[in-house]
């Protein structure tokens, strides 16, 4: 029966982390099996395990099959990441399109603050030294408020659409976690059989 032991990953530099884990799941050794990798599949690194524990012929094995697995695992998601991006430009849409009016008025009244602030602020240079602290004082005290409105207005928009980007990438989230977990249980499950080889 081939084993993992907790001093093999320790003298091949296995992080603090996996090594606990290991630890804590079978003490100081652990018979390798496909089922018992395939059991522990999403919590170890497998690609650092083949690198580290294969000899190099099946180490480079291991990846050309992992290669085939994570390819046909991107081709299952694709039509995944491309809906929930469809769904993510229509509420980015929405968005925009309840907020462009507020942002429009924001920015008209802003140009209007700002123009006429500049134009108070041209002036000699001594005298425009003198006024430009109450000026700008002035502007930044009109501007604040314009500011906390239009903030005020947008607030429950953004809000909503964070929400709702939340909900679509939890359930994005949610169908992939299965070819996920399948892709982490192949490569567990070949790293195993390589293993068993050595």
């Amino acid at each position: 029966m081939k084993t993992i032991t907790l001093d093999m990953l320790r003298t091949r530099r296995a992080c603090v982390e996996q090594c606990h884990l290991f630890k804590q799941l079978f003490g100081q050794e652990a018979a390798i099996t496909p089922d018992a990798c395939a059991a522990v599949a999403s919590q170890f690194d497998w690609d650092w395990a083949a690198q580290r524990l294969l000899p190099a012929p099946l180490s480079a094995e291991y990846e050309r099959q992992c290669a085939a697995l994570l390819a046909e695992y991107r081709r299952q998601r694709a039509p995944l990441w491309a809906e929930y991006q469809r769904q993510r430009a229509a509420l980015s849409a929405e968005y925009q399109r309840q907020r462009a009016p507020l942002s429009a008025e924001y920015q008209r009244q802003y140009d209007a603050l700002s123009a006429e602030y500049q134009r108070q602020c041209v002036a000699p240079s001594a005298e425009y030294q003198r006024q430009r602290a109450p000026l700008s004082a002035a502007y930044e005290r009109q501007r604040a408020p314009l500011l906390a409105e239009y903030e005020r207005r947008r607030a429950p928009f953004w809000t909503e659409y964070q929400h709702q980007c939340v909900a679509l990438s939890a359930e994005y989230q949610r169908q992939c976690a299965p070819l996920s977990a399948e892709y982490e249980r192949q490569c567990a499950v070949l790293f195993a059989t390589l293993y068993l080889e050595t």
